[in-house]
Order: C-alpha cells, then sequence, then structure tokens
C-alpha cells in the first residue's frame, strides 16, 4: 500500500512539472484565472529599444499540491549580456472584484497584484501567472539576446526559452520623458495600512517604494492637499491639509507650512519633480476649517467662490502661500488644482488667485469648455469628453502648457479598473500620441481601500478605480500602463526626427486610435499589438 502511495505521489510530482501545458507562456493580454485551463502560446520574441521595460507573461498550473518559485538567466548575445538582475519575475495575486460596480454582483477573484516570485504554494488544480519584466539597460549593445525564465515545482526546474530583439535606439530616462503622467497620491492611506504616526521617518519610508515607482514610469506631479477634505472624504482615508491655518486674536492669519514642505521635498527626493498641484480651493463640500486663537478651537466656514467669506479665507491665505513658495524655489512648478468643479465656480476662484498672485498656474481635471481650458496652465479631460480642436491643443502645446486626457469610474473602456482588458491600460498613451494629447491623469495611484492586496472593492466605486499600485508592489496593469507611456515616447522622438517618411507611417499606425471607443467594441489588444509592432520596425 505504501509502494502505490509512493508511485502515485511521484507520478502526481511528475506530472505537475511535465504535464501537457503545465508551465507554459501566455500572452500579456490575457487575465489567466486560478481555476482555468489555457492552451500554451509558442515562446515570445520580444522587441525593445535600450532603456524600455518590456514584459511577458507564463502560465503555471500544476495538478496536485505544490510548492513553486521562479527565476531567470542572463540573456546573451555574444559577448553582450542583459544580466539577469535586468529582469524581475513576480507571481500574479488575485484580488476580489465586482463589474463595474454592481454591488456584489459578478463577484470574482482578478489576477492583478505582483508579488516578487519567492517559493509559493500552490493547490491542486490551480492556476497562477508569472509576470516577468525585462528593464534594458541604455547601454545595451544591438541585437538579438536569448535566455530563459526557469520556473520550479516541487524542486524540479522547466525551463521557458524566450528572445529580445534590442534596438540600435535609445529610449531616456523616464525624468526626460514628454508625457505628462500625474497620478493622485495619498500619503495618508500609506500611514494607515502601515500603522505608521503621520509623517513620521516611518511613514516616508513605507512611501519612497511607491513614489519611486511612480516617477520610474515618469511621473511629473505631486499631490498636496492644502484644504481639508478636498474631496469632501471620498476615499477611505481623507486627504488633510497639509498647511495649518490660524487665525489670531488680532484677526490676522498665520500659516505653518511645516507638513507641505517635507511632503513637496520628499516627494521631489523620489524623482517627482515637474509640477506640484495643491487641492482645492474649491474642494466638493465648500467646507474650510482653521484654528482660532480667539477660541481655542477648530472653526469650519462654509462657503463658495463668489462669496464674501470666501474671498476673505483664501485670499490671504493664497497671498501668504505664494510668497512662501517663491522663499522656497517652488513657485513656478506650482500649481492651483482645482477638480471637476463647475464653470461658474473655477472663473470665481480664478480671480481670487489672480488676486493674491497673477503668476500663479491654474491646474484640473474639467470637461470641455473654452471659458475654462483657456485660463487653465494644466488641463485634463475624460477621454470620453475629449474633443479639444487639434488648433487648441497645438496652440497650448506651442505655449508649454499641458493637455492631458484622464479617465475616472467611467468610462467603460478604456480604462484600469482591476477587471479591465490589459491592452487599454496601453492604448491609452497610443490614445494620446494619435490625438495629440500630452499624458495621462488618474485620480489615484494608492488611495487604497480597507484591505487593498485582497479586496479591491470601494463603495459604490468601480473595482480598482482607487489605486494602481499595491502597498509592497506593482500591478500587471501598471506595468501595462507603463509601456503606454513608453510607446507614447518612441512616438514623440520618431516626430521629432523630422522624417516625412517615417511621419507618414507614424500616421498609418496610429490611425485606427484616433476614434474614441468607449464600449465593448473596442478591441484594444489587437490594435494596440499590431501598433507596437510597426512602431518597432521604425
Amino acid at each position: 500500500m505504501k509502494k502505490t502511495l509512493l508511485a502515485i505521489a511521484v507520478l502526481c510530482i511528475t506530472v505537475s512539472v511535465f504535464g501537457e501545458n503545465t508551465v507554459f507562456w501566455g500572452s500579456t493580454d490575457v487575465r489567466y484565472m486560478q481555476y482555468e485551463r489555457y492552451a500554451a502560446l509558442p515562446s515570445p520574441e520580444l522587441s525593445a529599444w535600450r532603456g524600455e521595460r518590456v514584459s511577458a507573461q507564463a502560465v503555471i498550473s500544476v495538478d496536485c499540491d505544490a510548492l513553486v518559485s521562479a527565476g531567470a538567466s542572463d540573456l546573451k548575445n555574444g559577448k553582450g549580456v542583459i544580466p539577469a538582475s535586468c529582469i524581475e519575475c513576480s507571481f500574479v495575486d488575485y484580488v476580489m472584484a465586482d463589474y463595474y460596480g454592481r454591488c456584489g454582483e459578478y463577484v470574482s477573484m482578478q489576477p492583478d497584484r505582483l508579488v516578487p516570485a519567492g517559493t509559493t504554494a500552490l493547490a491542486s488544480g490551480r492556476t497562477m501567472p508569472l509576470w516577468i519584466s525585462v528593464q534594458v539597460p541604455r547601454e545595451t549593445p544591438t541585437g538579438k539576446y536569448k535566455g530563459s525564465i526557469v520556473v520550479t515545482v516541487n524542486g524540479r526546474g522547466h525551463s521557458l526559452p524566450f528572445t529580445l530583439n534590442v534596438s540600435g535606439r535609445t529610449l531616456p530616462a523616464p525624468s526626460q520623458w514628454s508625457y505628462h503622467l500625474d497620478l493622485w497620491q495619498n500619503p495618508y492611506a500609506v500611514a494607515r495600512y502601515f500603522d505608521v504616526p503621520l509623517w513620521s521617518d516611518a511613514h516616508f519610508k513605507a512611501m519612497r517604494p511607491i513614489m519611486e515607482k511612480y516617477a520610474s514610469a515618469g511621473g511629473k506631479v505631486i499631490t498636496a492637499s492644502i484644504i481639508r477634505h478636498p474631496w469632501n472624504s471620498q476615499t477611505f482615508d481623507p486627504f488633510e491639509s497639509m498647511v495649518v491655518k490660524t487665525k489670531c486674536l488680532d484677526g490676522s492669519w498665520r500659516y505653518d507650512y511645516t507638513v507641505f514642505d517635507r511632503w513637496v521635498e520628499f516627494a521631489l527626493s523620489c524623482g517627482v519633480t515637474e509640477q506640484i498641484d495643491c487641492y482645492s480651493i474649491v474642494p466638493w463640500g465648500y467646507s474650510f476649517d482653521y484654528f482660532d486663537l480667539a477660541t481655542s478651537s477648530v472653526k469650519q466656514i462654509d462657503c463658495e467662490p463668489g462669496e464674501q467669506a470666501y474671498e476673505d479665507y483664501i485670499l490671504p491665505f493664497l497671498t501668504d502661500f505664494a510668497a512662501h513658495l517663491k522663499e522656497r524655489g517652488w513657485f513656478d512648478r506650482t500649481c492651483i488644482a482645482m477638480d471637476e468643479r463647475p464653470m461658474e465656480q473655477l472663473i470665481a476662484a480664478r480671480k481670487i488667485v489672480q488676486s493674491a498672485d497673477p503668476g500663479f498656474k491654474i491646474a484640473g481635471a474639467v470637461n470641455y469648455s473654452p471659458e475654462v481650458v483657456d485660463i487653465m496652465y494644466d488641463v485634463s479631460v475624460c477621454i470620453n469628453h475629449s474633443d479639444l480642436p487639434e488648433s487648441v491643443l497645438s496652440t497650448r502645446e506651442a505655449e508649454g502648457r499641458k493637455t492631458t486626457i484622464y479617465t475616472c469610474c467611467s468610462p467603460e473602456h478604456p480604462n484600469t479598473f482591476t477587471f479591465s482588458p490589459l491592452a487599454e491600460a496601453e492604448y491609452l498613451g497610443l490614445s494620446n500620441a494619435a490625438r495629440h494629447y500630452g499624458g495621462y491623469l488618474r485620480w489615484a495611484l494608492c488611495s487604497w481601500p480597507e484591505g487593498p492586496c485582497s479586496d479591491s472593492r470601494f463603495r459604490s466605486w468601480v473595482s480598482g478605480d482607487t489605486y494602481l499600485l499595491y502597498p509592497e508592489g506593482s500591478s500587471i496593469r501598471f506595468e501595462r500602463l507603463l509601456q503606454g507611456v513608453q510607446d507614447f515616447e518612441k512616438v514623440r522622438i520618431l516626430r521629432e526626427e523630422g522624417d516625412p517618411a517615417t511621419e507618414a507611417a507614424l500616421n498609418r499606425i496610429l490611425a485606427p486610435f484616433k476614434e474614441v471607443v468607449t464600449d465593448g467594441s473596442l478591441d484594444a489588444a489587437g490594435l494596440v499589438r499590431d501598433a507596437v509592432a510597426e512602431l518597432n520596425r521604425l
């Protein structure tokens, strides 16, 4: 009997390691579900510019309980080597999602969270994706590089060979990319999740990997909250004010910028250096707080732009804030930001901003209105409303102003939810390039729900809408978003060369991305696959 059981165990291990389609290559366009079986795809032949980050996805399925790990070999081309240290292998973990905020309907476990591929247990009958990212060094010689990913299941290895074609072209460092990537950060969520005191050294230590990952994707904008609850507590962890406002006994105002300064200094040290967006002098709740020395208590003012109480509160603050920013050398990179507010309120608020200092820049997410767009330095328009005339876009670009698109809970496609087709995240970059927009805004980089590593749902929001990065790592949708940023930069660099034949080729490649498709008919995977293949041949 014992011999029979041993024989069965050995057979089980053999099948789980060497059985058909047990460890095989998949597609980065597919979300591999944990209880399904899939067909193997051929070994990938990736293409990359020097300095680019490219990805592949493998699939592991086992027929009995197993311990699984994965690693990479060097990629070699004669004497040329891309070391294994440039290759990240991550298991794709599953998080709970419900389709498009249906409040419990269609709940499923979606593959999304990237976890470093140390040894992990995989239960019998399960499937687990393996995400591979290669960061090509900028000094890599041109050529065809070959190597493999080695997946170990219950102590026995399985090799997955692949090829990487390295172009003679070079992608500059992310800090030099022009794509205006603005993913709003929520430091309050980070302090809560890691259970560390707000603004302590431990808090900044926990924030650093998140901010550096954002910077490595070309993140340009620091999110700063200068008013308490600018979005009326719509996140699990509300944004507090980074500036303390005190009304003195004589009726004058005093402002403490200690937290604001520490936050900005920290973000700059992480590589996010282009812009500081300060939210919001037009908060969603129209409520403003301050500490009143006369009563030794916190007071609230409820008022809106256009009212005298609003001007009495906002004007002295912005006047002092401008002086402080100039003293710190940050004024030219700072925007007073407003988010999805009515046009008449934006215009009224802008008058106060100009009274405080006419040099202040205005930023915000709005849907197109000429009166608003014309007064904003940085404007983002929802992708399903982004119909700005090319003359407006070209004029704004020539003036050095930023014009981007954004997605939020809408549209359904393209988007970056935990159930969205993965190619849609990359599609956004190519859509920007085709339609001559300059970047992308997403309202939440890390506004985590209570348990982000297991459940991506949050109230009536769409699953995954509140974050793209996890507390201790990336997501497959963030990696595809990064690929779209890199696609945009390739198009920009090729356009700047000024070659008519190349420009004609780019126009042909990007033509399918000019029309905005926001329903289930969008074939992002096919469009992106074809466009990237042609782009890499230029």
